[in-house]
């Protein structure tokens, strides 16, 4: 056996929320995990742009099996959006576009233009973004000079709480906002379209996510310090797989014999709930998400004991 898969084998599966810097890409952040715990099984719940800043969920070892149900969680937002100009990736990092002068703009309207973006969306990502279109990331194909336009995606924005409109300078018109949302939502989406449904466009200027799921910025720690948490046993910025399934899903207590049989994949008697279910065994491990398939529940993801 190889030494990296010992190490591997050597830390405890988790789930690290940690607080992005900005400058930093997603897959950044993961490398850094990865050199922290000397370990290569570490992914993500959900990009963050590099200008963004706030809670990144990573799995580690057997965790990066949750990630995916972790990753369509509703997540919340603090943003700056800048009226007056637009850019080619929608956010302040890209170049401007156009600069039509907002100074007629009325508060007013700023906030009946932003309410417009709330509720269910058909919206259409900014197409420097991470969706792939034949295979390739979208930002890739911009930058090799293609003309990209995205499907329109439907999203749901549950609100848009506006805490102050203010004017930085002639023409420009800044407005601090908490957008909660559905994952899969673009922020950037929404301040370029409430732009241009005023005439003036927009875009971001700043943007931390401050909740995902049931996760929060509070709970989280820097990269290394949360990586090194996990590497000790426990500590700020780190959840156990147990807690972290049951902090979003039902939790069901298997006897020794359910806990057994579903090491073999079988099924065990319903848990008589609607969609995934935590299962832990008498010693508090999680040994799978389970759900209900008639009379029975069967395993949607495993967890066996390393």
């Amino acid at each position: 056996m190889s030494r990296r898969r010992a190490a591997d084998a050597d830390v405890t599966p988790g789930i690290l929320l940690v607080d992005k810097p900005g400058g930093m890409t997603s897959h950044d952040v993961v490398a850094r995990a990865r050199r922290v715990l000397s370990v290569r099984r570490v992914g993500h719940a959900g990009t963050l742009d590099p200008m963004a800043t706030g809670l990144l969920v990573l799995g580690v070892g057997a965790a990066t099996r949750l990630l995916g149900h972790l990753g369509g969680s509703d997540k919340v937002y603090e943003a700056t959006v800048r009226l007056g100009q637009t850019t080619v990736t929608d956010d302040r990092e890209g170049e401007v576009l156009t600069t039509t002068p907002a100074d007629g703009v009325a508060d007013e309207a700023v906030r009946a233009a932003l309410a417009a973006q709330t509720g269910p969306l058909l919206q259409v990502p900014s197409s420097v973004s991470a969706v792939k279109v034949g295979g390739r990331r979208s930002y890739d194909r911009v930058r090799a000079g293609e003309e990209v336009v995205l499907e329109p995606r439907a999203v749901t924005v549950h609100r848009i709480d506006v805490h102050a409109v203010t004017r930085p300078a002639p023409g420009l018109v800044d407005v601090e906002v908490t957008v909660a949302c559905t994952a899969g939502t673009y922020v950037r989406a929404i301040a370029r379209d409430a732009g241009a449904a005023l005439g003036v466009g927009g875009h971001l200027t700043a943007l931390r996510r401050t909740a995902s799921g049931p996760f929060t910025t509070a709970q989280a720690a820097p990269v290394e310090e949360a990586a090194a948490a996990l590497a000790a046993g426990g500590g700020p910025g780190v959840l156990s797989l147990p807690d972290a399934a049951t902090a979003i899903y039902p939790e069901r207590r298997l006897t020794d014999d359910e806990a057994r049989a579903l090491g073999y994949g079988q099924r065990i008697p319903a848990t008589g709930r609607p969609g995934l279910v935590a299962a832990l065994d008498p010693a508090g491990r999680l040994a799978a998400l389970v759900e209900d398939a008639g009379a029975t529940a069967r395993v949607a993801v495993g967890f066996p004991p390393s």
